[in-house]
């Protein structure tokens, strides 16, 4: 998995690994641009399912970008675009034929803070992707779903007698376990995580990276993290990401995480790890 070097030792325009056989979700090629900037250019990257992978690489090098491309909520920003493929079981998911609303049904995201709807209670904003798809509609439909997915996210104990309230009175971690139902309600398949950690206190990031490992058991998750005790504790596979000279972000290093973290092929990825940049 040794990435070949340029002259200016930086990574080279495209880079294949073997692609896992039980991959549903695979990059071919991809590059991400806000209008004419380019911020991410050849990654080519299959993740395993049912598993977590983690993202990592410092600020400025395309983490996030990558992230939004995967269900194509990178495009809903002005003048944003990709070139290259992404596909869902072999299907291109921004061909003309997709709609982008069933790829982020099947494609869920946690955003990095959370954010509950302000004037919704605990049981509309957890409900309130299949109300508008109007999937659901009796109360008891979706007291059904909100009880089924907050168990999941671990927070029905501490919410099932307050559902009336707003998800804005709870406390930050419990908001984002709440984000995390919310997305876990539509019934996707693949979950995006962006530093789903970055603003909780270490008692709640702990309570989410344990929710990541079970939600592993059913769910494909790709997760991005500053944090690298974190990509270590909660993590089966790790990306490194960096930014070239042009300060496009590029892949580096993908395998185990326990390889990436212990025998690293790439001397960047041994210096990002232990700190010596970034």
């Amino acid at each position: 998995m040794t990435l070949s070097l340029a002259s200016s030792d930086t990574p080279t325009n495209t880079t294949h690994y073997p692609q896992p056989s039980d991959a549903r979700l695979v990059i071919e090629d991809l590059a991400a641009f806000y209008d004419a900037r380019k911020a991410i250019g050849g990654i080519n990257l299959a993740f395993h399912n049912r598993s977590v992978t983690a993202l990592i690489g410092p600020s400025g090098c395309g983490k996030s970008t990558l992230l939004r491309s995967l269900n194509r909520i990178h495009e809903v920003i002005l003048k944003a675009h990709v070139e290259g493929r992404v596909t869902l079981d072999g299907i291109d998911i921004y061909s003309p034929e997709v709609a982008p609303v069933a790829i982020r049904r099947r494609i869920g995201m946690v955003f990095q803070r959370a954010n509950p709807f302000p004037t919704m209670s605990i049981l509309d904003d957890v409900t309130a992707g299949l109300r508008y798809a109007g999937m659901i509609e009796s109360r008891e439909q979706k007291l059904e779903v909100a009880q089924r997915v907050l168990e999941m996210a671990a927070l029905w104990n501490e919410v099932k007698d307050k559902l009336h309230m707003p998800g804005l009175s709870l406390s930050g971690g419990q908001q984002q376990r709440l984000c995390i139902a919310r997305a876990l309600a539509n019934d996707p398949e693949i979950l995006l995580m962006d530093e789903p950690t970055s603003a909780l206190d270490p008692i709640s990031t702990i309570q989410i990276e344990e929710l990541m490992v079970s939600l592993a058991e059913k769910y494909t998750i790709i997760a991005v993290t500053h944090n690298m005790q974190q990509a270590a504790r909660v993590s089966e596979y790790t990306a490194l990401m960096l930014a070239d000279v042009n300060h496009v972000g590029r892949l580096v290093e993908v395998g185990a995480t326990k390889q990436i973290f212990t025998r690293p092929a790439d001397r960047r990825t041994e210096d990002y790890i232990t700190g010596r940049f970034g």
